[in-house]
């Protein structure tokens, strides 16, 4: 299958590649389908939707800003992705890119959690206040 973003360029995808997300991501009602496509290296990633060209995320794994980080998803999270063992979790932050590099964020409080195995995910917002919304991406 093949994408064209205005965005992010063409994407060629598989049927079994696209990510189906349980609950919509806050402020994107409807739009639960997306593919995952590395940048580069493969540091960010884009979070493509496949149901709306327009909309697409900058997205990176939180341990390579926090390599410290740690999470405990609820039993509802894990149910509902049906998480089976920490082998199938994945889990990415979404990026808020700014015209100064210096100044592009990550939000670590919200992860987008992700079943490898069933291409189910969710975004999971933690009561844990450690984690920023917006945390900087570049110390200093």
């Amino acid at each position: 299958m093949e994408l064209l973003s205005p965005s992010h360029g063409k994407f060629i995808y598989k049927e079994e590649e696209v990510i189906n997300f349980e609950k919509n991501i806050p402020g994107f009602d409807n739009l639960k389908k997306f593919i995952l496509k590395d940048i580069d290296d493969g540091t960010f990633k884009i979070l493509q939707c496949i149901e709306d060209i327009n909309i697409g995320f900058i997205v990176v794994e939180p341990f390579t800003i926090d390599k410290n980080y740690e999470i405990n998803l609820s039993d509802e999270v894990i149910n509902s992705l049906n998480i089976k063992s920490f082998n199938d979790v994945a889990l990415y932050s979404l990026v808020t890119l700014n015209s100064d590099p210096k100044k592009a964020t990550a939000n670590l409080r919200a992860p987008i959690v992700l079943n490898v195995r069933n291409k189910k995910a969710q975004q999971f917002i933690m009561d844990k206040a450690d984690y920023k919304i917006k945390h900087p991406l570049v110390k200093g």
